[in-house]
C-alpha cells in the first residue's frame, strides 16, 4: 500500500510538471518547496565551485593565503561571466513563464532558442576579451598588491577564462530548465559538475602539485561536465517544441527577455564593480597599516575579504535560490491573473529570507574563529586570523537587511516590474555598494573597507521597505478568486 501511494505521488508530480497550469492551483508552500529548494541547491553547489578551491588552496601549504589572494583577485571575472548568464537565462526563464501563463508557447519558443544561441556569442566573445587585456583585467582587481600574488593570479586567471564558455553555457540553461518544469534536472547537472570539482581539486592540488593551474583545471572540468548535461536537456525540453529557427535572434523577443533579465545582471556586475574598488582600497589602506604594509603580511586583507565575501556568497545563493526558483510561480500567476497567490508567495518568501539572514547573522557573529580555520588559518600567522574574526563580525553584521533586499529585487522582477528591480539594484551595488567602499576609508583606514557592507544594506533596507510596501497594496487591490 505504501509503495502503491509514493508510485502514485511519484506520478502525479511528474503529470503537474508537463502541464504548467498546476501553478495556478497547488499549494504555495508545495511550489516553494518542489521549485525553491533544487534551484537553492544548485546555486549553492555554484558557489562550492570557488569556495572549494579556497579551501584546498588555502590549507596546501606552498599556496596559503598568496593563493587565496589570487584567488580573491580573479572572482570578480568569474562574477561578470555570471552576471551575463543570469541576464539572459533569468529573463528568459520569466518571459518564458509569463508566455506560457498568458498560453503563447510561440513567444516562449523563440525566446529559449534566441537565448540559447545570444549565450554561445556571449561566452566566445568574452573569452577573447580576457585573454586580450589578461595583465590590465588582474592589475584593476588589485593583483598587484605583491609579485607572488600576481604570479597564482596570472596562473589561476588563464585556465579559468578557457572555461568561461562552458560555464556561461550552464549557468544561462539552469534558469531555462527550471522555467520548463524541471528544478531537479538542473539541480542534478550543477551537483556533477560540482561534484566532478571536488573530487578532482585535492588529487590536483596536493597528489600532483599543479598549483592554481590544477584547482583551476578541475573547476573548468566541472563546467564542462555541467554544460553537457545541459545540452542533453536543451534537445529533449518538454514545454515547447525547438526548431531550427527558433534559434535565430528575434530583436523584439531577446529585448524584452534582456529587459527582464537586466536586474540579474546589474546585481552581479555591480558587485563586480564593488569588488573591484573594496580591492584597490584594502590595496591602498592596507599598505598604510603598521602590520599589512610589510610585504611579507601584505596579501592578508584581500585573502581574508575574499573568504568573507565567498561565505556570503553561500548565504545569498540560498536567498536567491528561493527568490529565483520562485520565478516560475510568481510569473505564472501573474500572467494568468492570480494576484491573491502572488502575494501570498510574496510575504512567504520575504519571512524565509529573513530567517536565513538571522540565522547567518548568528554564525559569523558567534562562530567565526571557526570558520577561518576552514581556510588554512593554521598555517597563517596570527594577523591572519585576527583580521578575519573581525571582517566577519563587521563586515556581515547586517546580513538579515541584505537577504530580504534581494529577495525583493527578484520578486519584482519576477512580476515583471524590471524598472523597479534594476533601480534598487542599482543603488545598493553602484551608489551604496561602490560609494561608500571608496569613502568610508578615508575616514577609517582598512576598517572603512568593512563598514562599507552593513551601511549600504541598512540604506537599502529603508528604499526596500517604501517598495516592498507599495508592491504588497498594488496586489491587494487586485483581489482575484483562487486557481481552479
Amino acid at each position: 500500500m505504501k509503495q502503491e501511494a509514493m508510485k502514485q505521488e511519484t506520478m502525479q508530480a511528474k503529470n503537474m510538471e508537463q502541464d504548467p497550469s498546476y501553478l495556478a492551483s497547488e499549494t504555495i508552500g508545495r511550489l516553494m518547496g518542489r521549485y525553491a529548494v533544487p534551484c537553492i541547491i544548485s546555486l549553492l553547489v555554484g558557489a562550492l565551485y570557488n569556495i572549494v578551491d579556497q579551501i584546498f588552496i588555502a590549507n596546501a601549504d606552498y599556496l596559503g593565503s598568496y593563493g587565496n589572494a589570487a584567488n580573491t583577485v580573479v572572482f570578480p571575472l568569474t562574477v561578470i561571466a555570471l552576471a551575463l548568464a543570469v541576464m539572459i537565462g533569468d529573463g528568459c526563464c520569466t518571459f518564458t513563464s509569463l508566455s506560457l501563463g498568458r498560453g503563447s508557447a510561440d513567444d516562449a519558443r523563440r525566446s529559449i532558442g534566441g537565448s540559447v544561441s545570444l549565450t554561445l556569442l556571449v561566452g566566445i566573445c568574452l573569452t577573447a576579451a580576457y585573454l586580450l587585456f589578461a595583465k590590465q583585467i588582474i592589475t584593476l582587481f588589485g593583483g598587484t598588491i605583491n609579485a607572488e600574488t600576481f604570479r597564482c593570479a596570472k596562473e589561476y586567471f588563464f585556465w579559468i577564462t578557457l572555461g568561461i564558455p562552458f560555464y556561461l553555457f550552464g549557468q544561462s540553461m539552469n534558469p531555462i530548465i527550471r522555467a520548463d518544469g524541471s528544478p531537479r534536472f538542473a539541480m542534478t547537472a550543477t551537483l556533477a559538475g560540482a561534484a566532478a570539482n571536488i573530487i578532482l581539486d585535492p588529487v590536483f592540488i596536493f597528489l600532483l602539485r599543479w598549483g592554481m593551474a590544477g584547482a583551476a583545471i578541475a573547476t573548468v572540468i566541472g563546467q564542462i561536465l555541467t554544460a553537457a548535461l545541459s545540452l542533453w536537456y536543451l534537445l529533449h525540453i518538454r514545454s515547447v517544441t525547438l526548431s531550427k529557427g527558433d534559434f535565430r535572434p528575434d530583436a523584439a523577443i531577446i529585448g524584452r527577455t534582456l529587459t527582464l533579465g537586466i536586474c540579474s545582471f546589474l546585481s552581479q556586475i555591480s558587485l563586480v564593480a564593488a569588488m573591484a574598488a573594496i580591492n584597490n582600497m584594502i590595496r591602498k589602506y592596507g599598505a598604510l597599516d603598521a602590520v599589512f604594509g610589510q610585504q611579507q603580511y601584505a596579501q592578508i586583507p584581500m585573502a581574508v575579504v575574499g573568504i568573507v565575501m565567498k561565505f556570503f556568497q553561500i548565504v545569498i545563493s540560498i536567498v536567491v535560490g528561493m527568490a529565483a526558483g520562485c520565478i516560475p510561480i510568481v510569473g505564472f500567476n501573474m500572467g494568468a491573473g492570480y494576484r491573491e497567490r502572488v502575494k501570498e508567495l510574496f510575504v512567504k518568501l520575504l519571512t524565509a529570507e529573513a530567517c536565513v539572514g538571522a540565522a547567518a547573522f548568528m554564525i559569523v557573529e558567534l562562530f567565526p574563529g571557526a570558520l577561518i580555520q576552514i581556510f588554512g588559518a593554521a598555517n597563517e600567522s596570527i594577523y591572519y586570523s585576527q583580521f578575519a574574526v573581525k571582517a566577519f563580525r563587521i563586515y556581515l553584521c547586517m546580513t538579515v537587511f541584505a537577504c530580504v533586499n534581494k529577495a525583493a529585487f527578484i520578486f519584482l522582477q519576477a512580476m515583471g516590474r524590471a524598472a523597479a528591480s534594476t533601480m534598487l539594484s542599482m543603488v545598493r551595488e553602484i551608489v551604496f555598494g561602490v560609494g561608500f567602499a571608496l569613502t568610508l576609508p578615508l575616514f577609517f583606514g582598512l576598517d572603512g573597507v568593512l563598514y562599507s557592507m552593513p551601511v549600504s544594506d541598512v540604506l537599502t533596507a529603508l528604499l526596500s521597505a517604501v517598495v516592498i510596501a507599495a508592491t504588497y497594496r498594488q496586489l491587494s487591490q487586485y483581489p482575484t478568486p483562487a486557481a481552479a
